[in-house]
């Protein structure tokens, strides 16, 4: 299992929302979740390990939403 942790701009349940309609057929994400009290919206998945950053990232700026490697 693969947990990949990023910077996001998933600031609302508007933007939630459309990132539960794109990981829900995403069949290798296990777990995601978004913390929008923190100040980087930090983006939490988990994965079953044939998931990556670079896919996380391309599935979500193809929509809008921004999204980088939270470095830490």
């Amino acid at each position: 299992m693969n947990v990949l942790i990023f910077k996001t701009d998933i600031s609302n349940q508007e933007k939630t929302n459309s990132v539960e309609l794109l990981f829900k057929d995403q069949f290798e994400i296990l777990k995601w979740s978004v913390d929008t009290e923190d100040v980087d919206n930090v983006l939490r998945v988990e994965s079953s390990g044939k998931i990556d950053d670079n896919f996380i990232i391309n599935l979500l700026t193809t929509y809008k939403i921004y999204c980088e490697v939270l470095e830490g």
